[in-house]
């Protein structure tokens, strides 16, 4: 059994791809308010929102259980609108050696975009699961962003 694997996972939302990436790429701060059930808050640790380098803390409920995630972002691509995060500590790594998370935003016509989800790791040994619940969690939190950014539009006037 190998102890590395990946993961993806996409889903539809409506949301354009520009936002969605900027939500993660810069603000990802502002996901507790969109997803408040499942990520408590996202701190800046170190560096600027928006810049490679920077490491942010998140604290979020997964599995029903209150857990932290220690992030530095490797790479933001605003072309591919990809945002490229590594975990280096939190209950993560309990489990994985090595953890990188990959959000892109695809357009998907007019104000949709696909929410594609990689995850790439390694696991501390071979009873390790693969990290199905955490995917599926990312992809919650997605459509979760979603219903918030159509909250937030504007009534049509009958």
């Amino acid at each position: 059994m190998t102890l590395f694997g990946k993961m993806e996972a996409e889903v539809e939302i409506k949301v354009s791809a520009e936002k969605f990436h900027d939500i993660f790429s810069c603000r990802p701060h502002h996901i507790s308010n969109m997803s408040p059930a499942k990520i408590q808050n996202v701190d800046l640790h170190e560096g600027e929102w928006g810049k490679p380098g920077t490491v942010i803390c998140w604290s979020y409920v997964h599995d029903g259980v209150v857990k932290t995630a220690k992030e530095v972002i490797e790479a933001i691509d605003d072309e591919k609108l990809s945002t490229t995060f590594k975990v280096i500590e939190g209950d993560i790594t309990t489990e994985y050696k090595n953890f990188i998370i990959v959000v892109q935003a695809t357009p998907k016509g007019e104000g949709s975009c696909l929410a594609h989800w990689t995850f790439e790791y390694e696991k501390l040994d071979e009873n390790v699961p693969d990290p199905q619940t955490l995917l599926e969690f990312c992809i919650h939190c997605s459509k979760d962003i979603e219903d918030h950014h159509l909250t937030q539009l504007p009534t049509a006037q009958a």
